[in-house]
């Protein structure tokens, strides 16, 4: 025979207010973020898109990855939109492109995605504009990092916004 008992006890609880846990990021990280976009500390500090950008920046290239430890293109910018702009994004940086709509690049703004064709073939890597020509995306050799529409390789490559 088993018997199960079950008591109702109401327990006391306090409720006590919390700040949410910053996420301290490295000075050396926020110099690499003011350098490249020409901004100071307190801006990258005070920016939400900014400072996301220099938490993550130098995080290594995984294809398949969606952590710190690795992150290829895709999740990366899906990590971004959902922490900085509180959207969704497809996985893939092909399905991220046909879901999106299409804008010129003379009118990219802060938060507006790139796109490239790497392989040749199709749209195959993605990033999030930040401003004067500069994006952030998970390159294959260098992992997050800051780069310009106007190098060379991004001209070659670049397909749409």
């Amino acid at each position: 025979m088993l018997v199960i008992v079950s008591c109702k006890h109401k327990k006391q609880t306090q409720t006590t207010k919390t700040k949410p846990t910053e996420v301290k990021i490295s000075s050396s990280k926020i110099a690499i973020v003011e350098e490249k976009l020409g901004i100071n500390k307190h801006k990258v500090e005070e920016n939400k898109l900014y400072s996301f950008i220099a938490d993550w920046y130098g995080t290594p290239y995984k294809y398949g990855g969606c952590d710190k430890n690795g992150t290829d293109c895709s999740c990366f910018t899906n990590i971004l939109f959902r922490k900085v702009y509180n959207k969704n994004t497809e996985r893939s940086s092909g399905d991220i492109y046909k879901s999106c709509d299409k804008i010129k690049r003379s009118n990219l703004q802060e938060g507006d995605l790139v796109f490239f064709v790497t392989n040749g073939k199709s749209v195959s890597h993605v990033g999030v504009y930040i401003k004067d020509e500069k994006f952030v995306h998970a390159s294959t050799s260098k992992g997050v990092m800051i780069s310009s529409l106007d190098d060379a390789y991004f001209k070659k490559t670049y397909y749409g916004s």
